[in-house]
Order: C-alpha cells, then structure tokens, then sequence
C-alpha cells in the first residue's frame, strides 16, 4: 500500500463511514439497519413465539432462528438466484452462532425467536453488517440479552494488516486477500465468531486481532447509541 493508504484512502485501522438505526420496520417486533460503507443490512425480529412442529419445542430455552438473505441484484451487479443458497445457509447458521451467547434463551422455553437478515446492497462484510443489524433488533424487539454483538472484518494486503475490508480489497491483483471476519461480546472481549478465509501465520492472527478490537468497541458504541435514539424517540412520543 502507498504511503501507508490504501486503494480508498484510508489508514489501515479505520473503517468506512458507519450508519445505524433501530426501529425501521413497524411491522416487527423489533428492527434495525446497519450499513458501513455500500455495504447495507437490515434486520427484523419477530417473537418471542410458540415453536412449531411442537417435538422440536425444549422446555428449559427456547430457539435462537437466523436467516441471512442476499436480495437480487445486492451485490456487483450480477443477479442472485433466488431460493435455496448454500452460502446463505452457511451465514445464516455461523449468524446464530454469533448472537446467541448474549440472547438469554432460558426466559423463553418451548418458543422461538426469530431474526430476518437481508442484505439491500453489498460491497464485502455483509455477514458483518448483517450481525450487526441482528444483534440491534433483538435488543429492539426487547429480547433478552447480555450485552450486544459488533462485527467486523481484518485481513492482510501486502504486509500490512488493515480492517474493514472493502470489495476491491478482497480481490486486489486478481487474488483472494485473507479476511477474518470477527464478532465481539464487549463486557468480557470475547469473540463469539472468527472465520477464517485464506491464510495468515499466527503472529498476523493475533495483529489481526489486536488490530480489529477497538474497532469493534467503536461499532458497538453506535449500534448503542442508535437504540438510545430509539428508546428516547418512543419515550417522546
């Protein structure tokens, strides 16, 4: 990278510009948009409710139900199929797996909880993004947590170890740029998600890691103050 920049301009710790709000679809029980850079997501909640077929019901927790959806024509310009997506099945599985160390399952026994994600427009990070928004709207929708969930993407061009990586960046010189995607339980810093895409040794894994955390803390400052606004509006209105 020249002088340090990369392809966009930025440094190598600093992300793009940040969007996120709660409450954006009246029609669910909670709601949020997320969007960093042109990479959008919007998340909807529905539930608490009862968990059918009835044999999959567990009397002690209830059912944390992920689905991550790629709307046609969100990404490069070339359509998505619509239906049945491996790699949407896979995102969908490891976004449960993100949220569901701070959803307190237990206050809802024998129900499910459900969490739409879709994907308006995508340049890199989207199952970030869509985390991001996941996590807002179950606190929106006034689930039951422990703290919320930020989610953002490291990874290495040339030598240097930068965050957020946009769609250019992931592809530069016609090569897959190794991309960690990481997600955050800020109260104790652990992660609930690392997936790695590509190689990287492991002193650039935990540069990667250093490198991404206060960005993560700095997400999770806004996706915080989005639900403040939210909750200020409703008390207003």
């Amino acid at each position: 990278m020249t002088n340090s920049l990369r392809p966009d301009g930025r440094k190598s710790h600093e992300m793009r510009q940040i969007e996120a709000e709660a409450g954006v679809i009246d029609q669910a029980d909670g709601s949020a948009r997320f969007q960093i850079g042109d990479t959008e997501a919007y998340a909807s909640v529905y539930g608490p409710q009862e968990l059918h077929p009835r044999h999959k019901q567990d009397p002690k927790k209830g059912v944390l139900r992920c689905e991550y959806n790629m709307l046609p024509f969100a990404g490069d310009g070339s359509r998505v199929r619509p239906g049945f997506s491996r790699r949407g099945e896979e995102i969908s599985h490891v976004t449960g797996k993100a949220l569901e160390p701070v959803v307190d399952l237990s206050e809802y026994p024998n129900a499910v909880v459900d969490v739409h994600i879709e994907l308006t427009q995508t340049d890199a990070g989207s199952r970030c993004a869509g985390i991001c928004a996941g996590s807002m709207a179950l606190a929106d929708a006034g689930i039951q947590m422990t703290d919320i969930v930020p989610a953002v993407s490291a990874g290495k061009i040339d030598d240097t170890i930068v965050v957020d990586l946009n769609g250019k960046e992931e592809h530069l010189g016609g090569n897959e740029t190794p991309d960690l995607p990481v997600a955050l339980i800020p109260r104790d810093e652990t992660f609930s998600l690392m997936q790695l895409d590509g190689i990287l040794t492991r002193d650039d894994l935990d540069e990667c890691i250093n490198t991404v955390k206060p960005a993560l803390l700095d997400i999770a400052e806004k996706q915080r103050e989005a639900l403040r606004d939210q909750y200020n509006t409703g008390a207003q209105s």
